[in-house]
């Protein structure tokens, strides 16, 4: 049966559904479209390595699955070790002639605490080996599976159910680790950052990480409506306030040169963006303008870097 696709101006986007209806996800999940949208960049050949996390747990209850795509579920700390086994053993049966030559793409998928965390060392070592696979980090900014503990993606201020926030705490009092800059580090061929809230720019980051010879890493922006206490049918617009104030500043780095892909000329203040939150409620105008202070400082460096290369 000949695929078919649907034409959104220049986009052209494949009908076909890789995460089947039926998934146990939250009502208003940003991390669930996310997943669907970059499955349907992918296309159907690909081997999928999922962390222990919200979609391994809500894609595969058993006896029943949502995958139509070869998939496995892997503990929250080895994805990366997995999906570098996958591919290595791949490589292997192409070269002995047990399996034909045929561009099979393998992708490893975990949340920021199975990531940033529990992942790190993991991720480094496949990214150093140079493996050929895509790792796509869904982050929801906590452990929300287990609980909405905090991680070391959770933002500066949030308050979780183990930083929480009260009369001598303000929840999280540690800044964001930059996992995207970290990949970077590690000289890479592809990094990027996607959200939800850019369909297309996050189609096309996924694609273009799919065909990437060598580790390419999206870091997706995945509102979470349980954890971050936000209605459900905020995800979208939250994600977009997320990009607009510069909290989550949409970029590529290809072979070392960054691009911006969403420039404003004057990023809108920081608060909009928390106020729609729960998580964020306790805070007083004093902690929301160091937040804006360190959003700004953050996207300075972002564009000086932009600048420091040609594009």
């Amino acid at each position: 049966m000949k695929e078919k696709f649907i034409k959104f101006g220049k986009n052209l986007v494949t009908t076909e559904e890789f995460v089947a209806e039926g998934h146990s996800f939250c009502s208003g999940c940003g991390e669930v479209l996310a997943l669907r949208l970059a499955c349907k960049a992918l296309g159907r050949n690909v081997i999928i390595a999922n962390a222990t996390g919200c979609i391994e747990v809500c894609t595969s209850p058993l006896p029943v699955t949502s995958w139509r795509v070869p998939w496995m579920h892997t503990l929250f700390e080895n994805v990366a070790a997995t999906v570098s086994g996958i591919e290595a053993g791949l490589k292997i049966l192409r070269e002995k002639g047990r399996i034909p030559e045929r561009d099979i793409k393998c992708v490893a998928v975990a949340g920021d605490g199975g990531t940033s965390d529990i992942g790190i060392q993991a991720l480094s070592g496949a990214f150093e080996r140079n493996h050929d696979f895509l790792y796509l980090c869904f982050d929801n900014e906590a452990y929300m599976n287990t609980g909405i503990q905090r991680s070391s993606a959770t933002p500066y201020g949030a308050s979780t159910t183990t930083a929480p926030a009260g009369k001598f705490s303000i929840g999280q009092t540690t800044w964001k680790k930059n996992m995207a800059e970290i990949a970077v580090a590690h000289n890479i061929p592809y990094v990027a950052t996607a959200c939800p809230s850019y369909p297309f720019d996050l189609m096309n980051k996924v694609k273009k990480g799919g065909e990437v010879k060598g580790p390419a890493y999206v870091h997706i922006f995945s509102p979470c409506p349980t954890g971050w206490r936000h209605a459900s049918d905020l995800a979208i617009e939250i994600g977009r306030l997320a990009v607009e104030t510069g909290i989550f500043p949409l970029y590529e780095v290809e072979n070392g040169r960054y691009k911006l892909n969403v420039d404003r000329s004057k990023l809108k203040p920081v608060e909009e963006y928390l106020k729609l939150q729960g998580r964020f409620r306790h805070l007083l105008g004093e902690e929301i303008e160091k937040i804006q202070e360190h959003v700004n400082e953050e996207y300075a460096k972002l564009k000086a870097k932009v600048a420091a290369l040609p594009a």
